[in-house]
């Protein structure tokens, strides 16, 4: 495998004990076919790392945050390829031949999978497939989605903002200007936790507000904390 072709798969952990195992062993078949895996652990209270170390290629210790954690893996990385997978995302079996053959065939310098939610709520089945085709139609990727990104497209777009929330969409905003992001069709399985837990529309209705406050120029500190 040439090193353009290596995948690197970052992965921001916090507190994750209970599934990064699960997460790493989903892996495994691509580490064996030469892709590396990094978990970005931002100072997890329950073990999360140390779980880790056996199943990742690198664990790299990283403030809290998703953008300084996914910006702490890319920087341990020495794929041609970075894929930033959220912990509670499995990706398709076949991932790193559909990134190989897409970006090759498309041209593009990153992309982005469709999603598919774990939860069996027909609303969510809405929620999904609005997520995939908003991306599609405005070329901005959200963090469930996977996004991976050639490594001179990354260094030219200088990599996750310093922010607390919305990185991935200040990202893809900043790849969407070097050029359109190749959607890919298969689905990446992401935990349904955060809708269900929150209540499917009070979610979506939250999503929008924050998005649309981010779009006119809200402080990403006071976004974060209604976020949370």
């Amino acid at each position: 495998m040439t090193d353009d072709v290596r995948i690197s798969i970052i992965i921001p952990a916090l507190n994750e004990a209970e599934g990064i195992a699960d997460t790493l062993a989903a892996l495994a078949p691509l580490r064996a076919r030469g892709h590396q895996v990094i978990v970005a652990d931002g100072g997890s209270a329950d073990g999360t790392a140390e779980l880790a170390r056996p199943l990742a290629d690198v664990v790299v210790a990283a403030p809290r945050g998703r953008a300084w954690q996914q910006n702490a893996g890319a920087a341990a990385a020495d794929g041609g390829v970075l894929l930033f997978l959220h912990a509670d995302t499995r990706l398709p079996p076949d991932a790193d031949r559909l990134i190989a053959d897409g970006l090759a065939a498309s041209g593009a310098g990153w992309g982005r999978f469709d999603l598919r939610l774990t939860g069996r709520a027909p609303m969510l089945r809405v929620v999904e497939r609005m997520i995939s085709l908003r991306s599609r139609a405005t070329g901005i990727a959200t963090g469930d989605q996977a996004i991976f990104v050639r490594r001179v497209w990354w260094e030219r777009a200088g990599g996750f903002a310093d922010i607390p929330l919305m990185e991935d969409v200040a990202l893809s905003t900043t790849l969407r200007r070097m050029g359109r992001p190749l959607c890919l069709r298969a689905t990446v399985t992401t935990s349904s936790r955060r809708w269900e837990r929150g209540g499917i529309w009070r979610t979506i209705l939250l999503m929008w507000r924050l998005r649309l406050a981010w779009a006119l120029g809200a402080d990403p500190e006071r976004l974060a904390s209604r976020y949370r």
